[in-house]
């Protein structure tokens, strides 16, 4: 039998600096309500290049949410509900790598999760699940996204290691070396636990670090002005834009099952068994689970 092809709809998570999407047509703002929380914000359904998107700005329009205030499993469990089947999450990062300047994308291929006071899975007593992290990131939608930046001529490096700290603080100097010493590319606070759910739901998931600074180990440092900080974040969400465009145009009305398994995580990840499974938390996982759960 023949594999069963999925319709495509995109999901795009904006990080600082990127709040809307320009060039949706058909659009219509959503209230998606969820069992595990409030969403950043409601979602934005519209058609960009031909393809269904659904944005979804991480810390709200007017950036009301720091790092930890955000419910990252409200918000991947909205896009789950709304039928998303690829996220790309954009976000804002200082760099730990010389070679990685300000103005630079990184399509992250790994995580390091330093952060500590965030919920960071849909399951829990009453139904426990274990998913593969090994390779967190989609390799078929880092293909398109690297083929979009390049075709722009947007400076782009694929695979880099993604320190995520729990903040709102940055790194001291001490820090921001270890992870450097621990061979990491870019810091920021909000990938982490996004990455993980977003494996849990079952979602092809592909990180872009969008690079506003050398974070606080480079010599330089000091000499970095807010207002060229500011710049730069305005100028890498004006390109994510056109970034996010290209990708749209590039993605088939359908695809295949994933190849690397994304939308299949869950597979083997149930390990209660059926008959002690807390009906109340197989009813909050209907979006996330309910392939699995029947």
């Amino acid at each position: 039998m023949a594999a069963q092809s999925t319709p495509v709809r995109l999901g795009v998570i904006g990080g600082s600096g990127l709040y809307d999407i320009e060039g949706l047509s058909e659009t219509e703002r959503i209230e998606v309500r969820s069992p595990f929380g409030t969403p950043s914000d409601s979602l934005l359904f519209g058609r960009l290049a031909g393809t269904d998107v659904v944005f979804l700005p991480r810390h709200g329009r007017g950036h009301r949410l720091t790092p930890g205030a955000i419910d990252y499993r409200a918000n991947i469990d909205a896009l789950k509900r709304a039928g998303v089947t690829d996220i790309v999450s954009l976000g804002a990062v200082g760099s730990l790598r010389e070679n990685l300047a300000p103005g630079d994308f990184v399509l992250v291929d790994q995580f390091i999760d330093r952060t500590f006071a965030r919920e960071k899975s849909f399951f829990g007593a009453g139904l426990a699940a274990h998913v593969s992290m090994a390779e967190p990131v989609c390799p078929r939608l880092g293909d398109h996204l690297l083929a979009a930046a390049e075709g722009l001529g947007l400076r782009i490096v694929r695979g880099g290691t993604y320190l995520a700290m729990e903040g709102p603080q940055f790194s001291t100097v001490a820090e921001s070396e270890l992870y450097r010493q621990w061979g990491c590319s870019v810091i920021g606070m909000t990938a982490m636990p996004e990455a993980k759910l977003a494996r849990e739901a079952e979602i092809c998931y592909a990180s872009v670090a969008m690079v506003t600074d050398y974070d606080c180990w480079h010599p330089d440092h000091a000499a970095v002005t807010v207002d060229a900080i500011v710049h730069t974040l305005h100028e890498n969400a004006a390109a994510a834009r056109r970034l996010v465009a290209a990708l749209a145009a590039a993605l088939a009305a359908e695809r295949a099952p994933c190849a690397a398994g994304c939308d299949r995580a869950l597979e083997n990840a149930l390990i209660t068994a059926p008959e002690a499974r807390d009906p109340a938390l197989v009813r909050r996982l209907d979006a996330v689970a309910g392939r699995v759960l029947g």
